[in-house]
Protein backbone atom coordinates (compact mmCIF):
# COMPACT_ATOMS: atom_id res chain seq x y z
CA UNK A 1 0.00 0.00 0.00
CA UNK A 2 2.61 2.64 -0.69
CA UNK A 3 2.93 5.46 -2.61
CA UNK A 4 6.90 5.06 -3.46
CA UNK A 5 8.18 4.18 -7.07
CA UNK A 6 12.38 3.07 -8.20
CA UNK A 7 14.67 1.67 -5.90
CA UNK A 8 18.27 3.66 -6.68
CA UNK A 9 16.39 6.40 -7.54
CA UNK A 10 13.22 6.50 -5.35
CA UNK A 11 10.50 9.17 -5.46
CA UNK A 12 7.94 8.99 -2.65
CA UNK A 13 4.95 11.19 -3.29
CA UNK A 14 2.26 12.86 -0.82
CA UNK A 15 -0.27 15.54 -1.78
CA UNK A 16 -4.66 15.00 -2.87
CA UNK A 17 -5.82 16.96 -5.82
CA UNK A 18 -8.15 19.05 -3.31
CA UNK A 19 -5.24 19.57 -0.48
CA UNK A 20 -3.22 22.76 -0.02
CA UNK A 21 0.26 21.17 -2.15
CA UNK A 22 0.97 17.74 -3.82
CA UNK A 23 4.45 17.08 -3.48
CA UNK A 24 7.58 14.35 -3.62
CA UNK A 25 10.79 13.30 -1.91
CA UNK A 26 12.98 12.33 -4.44
CA UNK A 27 15.99 9.81 -2.44
CA UNK A 28 18.95 8.74 -4.24
CA UNK A 29 19.19 11.72 -6.67
CA UNK A 30 23.34 12.37 -7.06
CA UNK A 31 25.16 15.37 -6.12
CA UNK A 32 26.65 18.16 -8.07
CA UNK A 33 23.73 17.43 -11.24
CA UNK A 34 22.76 21.15 -11.96
CA UNK A 35 18.66 21.57 -12.31
CA UNK A 36 17.38 23.13 -15.13
CA UNK A 37 14.45 25.21 -13.69
CA UNK A 38 13.15 25.72 -16.96
CA UNK A 39 13.06 22.52 -18.68
CA UNK A 40 10.87 21.04 -15.46
CA UNK A 41 8.79 23.95 -15.10
CA UNK A 42 8.15 23.23 -19.12
CA UNK A 43 6.99 19.50 -18.45
CA UNK A 44 5.27 20.51 -15.33
CA UNK A 45 3.30 23.35 -18.25
CA UNK A 46 2.04 20.18 -20.59
CA UNK A 47 0.76 18.58 -17.62
CA UNK A 48 -1.31 20.75 -16.08
CA UNK A 49 -5.48 21.32 -16.38
CA UNK A 50 -7.19 23.38 -18.81
CA UNK A 51 -5.51 22.87 -22.06
CA UNK A 52 -7.93 21.08 -23.75
CA UNK A 53 -11.06 19.67 -24.27
CA UNK A 54 -10.23 16.36 -22.50
CA UNK A 55 -8.89 18.00 -19.24
CA UNK A 56 -10.64 19.37 -16.85
CA UNK A 57 -10.96 23.26 -16.72
CA UNK A 58 -9.58 23.63 -13.20
CA UNK A 59 -6.89 26.22 -13.66
CA UNK A 60 -3.37 25.83 -11.84
CA UNK A 61 0.05 27.42 -12.07
CA UNK A 62 1.65 24.46 -11.24
CA UNK A 63 4.63 26.35 -9.84
CA UNK A 64 7.71 23.75 -8.90
CA UNK A 65 8.82 25.22 -5.07
CA UNK A 66 11.94 22.82 -3.90
CA UNK A 67 12.13 22.97 -0.30
CA UNK A 68 15.22 20.57 -0.03
CA UNK A 69 18.39 19.02 -1.44
CA UNK A 70 19.45 21.62 -3.81
CA UNK A 71 21.92 24.63 -3.61
CA UNK A 72 22.91 27.13 -6.05
CA UNK A 73 20.57 25.26 -8.65
CA UNK A 74 22.96 21.55 -7.75
CA UNK A 75 21.84 18.66 -6.14
CA UNK A 76 23.20 17.64 -2.82
CA UNK A 77 22.99 14.53 -3.29
CA UNK A 78 20.76 14.19 -0.30
CA UNK A 79 16.80 13.35 -0.48
CA UNK A 80 15.24 16.31 -2.78
CA UNK A 81 12.48 17.32 -1.31
CA UNK A 82 9.41 19.86 -3.66
CA UNK A 83 5.90 20.56 -3.15
CA UNK A 84 3.73 22.23 -6.00
CA UNK A 85 0.73 24.32 -4.46
CA UNK A 86 -2.39 23.90 -5.31
CA UNK A 87 -4.49 26.91 -5.51
CA UNK A 88 -8.17 25.81 -6.24
CA UNK A 89 -8.51 23.10 -3.84
CA UNK A 90 -12.20 23.96 -2.42
CA UNK A 91 -13.70 21.09 -2.66
CA UNK A 92 -16.96 21.88 -1.30
CA UNK A 93 -18.70 21.38 -4.42
CA UNK A 94 -17.63 17.81 -4.29
CA UNK A 95 -19.83 16.93 -0.72
CA UNK A 96 -22.71 16.15 -3.80
CA UNK A 97 -20.44 13.12 -4.23
CA UNK A 98 -19.90 12.13 -1.04
CA UNK A 99 -22.75 8.86 -1.30
CA UNK A 100 -21.99 7.47 -4.70
CA UNK A 101 -18.73 6.95 -7.03
CA UNK A 102 -18.22 8.92 -10.12
CA UNK A 103 -17.83 7.22 -13.07
CA UNK A 104 -15.06 7.04 -14.87
CA UNK A 105 -12.68 7.77 -11.47
CA UNK A 106 -10.63 5.88 -9.22
CA UNK A 107 -13.08 6.69 -5.93
CA UNK A 108 -14.32 3.33 -5.34
CA UNK A 109 -10.36 1.76 -6.18
CA UNK A 110 -8.74 4.64 -3.87
CA UNK A 111 -11.38 3.42 -1.03
CA UNK A 112 -10.23 -0.24 -1.22
CA UNK A 113 -6.82 1.00 -1.81
CA UNK A 114 -6.55 3.05 1.54
CA UNK A 115 -9.75 1.67 3.46
CA UNK A 116 -11.19 5.56 3.80
CA UNK A 117 -13.68 7.48 1.47
CA UNK A 118 -12.12 10.91 -0.08
CA UNK A 119 -14.26 12.26 -1.85
CA UNK A 120 -12.90 15.18 -2.79
CA UNK A 121 -12.22 15.22 -6.75
CA UNK A 122 -10.01 11.56 -6.22
CA UNK A 123 -7.70 12.50 -3.41
CA UNK A 124 -4.91 10.61 -4.12
CA UNK A 125 -6.19 8.88 -7.15
CA UNK A 126 -6.52 12.18 -9.21
CA UNK A 127 -4.28 13.10 -12.33
CA UNK A 128 -3.07 15.62 -10.58
CA UNK A 129 -1.03 13.30 -8.35
CA UNK A 130 0.88 12.66 -11.32
CA UNK A 131 2.75 15.90 -11.18
CA UNK A 132 5.34 14.44 -8.89
CA UNK A 133 6.28 11.81 -11.26
CA UNK A 134 6.46 14.69 -13.63
CA UNK A 135 9.25 16.40 -11.27
CA UNK A 136 11.16 13.36 -11.21
CA UNK A 137 10.91 11.70 -14.47
CA UNK A 138 11.98 15.51 -15.39
CA UNK A 139 14.85 15.55 -12.70
CA UNK A 140 15.91 11.70 -13.93
CA UNK A 141 15.87 13.24 -17.39
CA UNK A 142 18.79 15.64 -16.43
CA UNK A 143 20.69 13.53 -14.92
CA UNK A 144 20.31 10.32 -18.03
CA UNK A 145 21.33 13.43 -20.52
CA UNK A 146 24.56 13.93 -18.57
CA UNK A 147 25.44 10.22 -19.86
CA UNK A 148 24.04 11.06 -23.32
CA UNK A 149 21.13 8.66 -22.56
CA UNK A 150 18.01 9.61 -24.06
CA UNK A 151 14.60 7.86 -23.25
CA UNK A 152 11.27 8.46 -25.58
CA UNK A 153 8.05 7.21 -24.72
CA UNK A 154 4.73 7.48 -26.04
CA UNK A 155 0.98 6.17 -26.02
CA UNK A 156 0.08 4.05 -28.85
CA UNK A 157 -3.24 3.81 -28.05
CA UNK A 158 -5.89 4.61 -26.08
CA UNK A 159 -9.55 2.47 -26.74
CA UNK A 160 -10.34 3.41 -30.76
CA UNK A 161 -7.63 5.85 -30.31
CA UNK A 162 -4.47 4.65 -32.49
CA UNK A 163 -1.26 6.40 -33.34
CA UNK A 164 -0.59 4.29 -35.93
CA UNK A 165 2.66 4.49 -36.08
CA UNK A 166 5.51 2.07 -35.85
CA UNK A 167 7.58 2.92 -32.60
CA UNK A 168 10.87 3.17 -34.98
CA UNK A 169 8.74 6.15 -36.90
CA UNK A 170 7.58 7.90 -34.02
CA UNK A 171 9.06 11.54 -33.77
CA UNK A 172 8.64 14.60 -31.52
CA UNK A 173 7.03 16.46 -34.00
CA UNK A 174 4.30 13.67 -34.46
CA UNK A 175 4.00 13.16 -30.94
CA UNK A 176 3.56 16.69 -30.35
CA UNK A 177 0.38 16.94 -32.82
CA UNK A 178 -1.62 14.96 -30.59
CA UNK A 179 -4.63 16.07 -28.60
CA UNK A 180 -3.21 13.56 -25.84
CA UNK A 181 0.18 16.07 -25.45
CA UNK A 182 2.45 13.08 -25.94
CA UNK A 183 5.61 13.60 -25.12
CA UNK A 184 9.32 12.92 -26.32
CA UNK A 185 11.14 12.71 -23.35
CA UNK A 186 14.95 13.17 -24.13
Amino acid sequence: MGNSFGKLFKLISFGESHGKVIGGVIDGCPSNIEIDFDYIQNKLDKRKPGQSDITTDRKEDDKLEILSGVFENKTLGTPLAFIIKNKSYDSSTYKKNKDFYRPSHADFTYQKKYNIRDYRGGGRSSARETISRVVAGSIADIILRKYNIEIYSYVSKIYDFSLDLNYSNIDRETIEKNILRLERYR
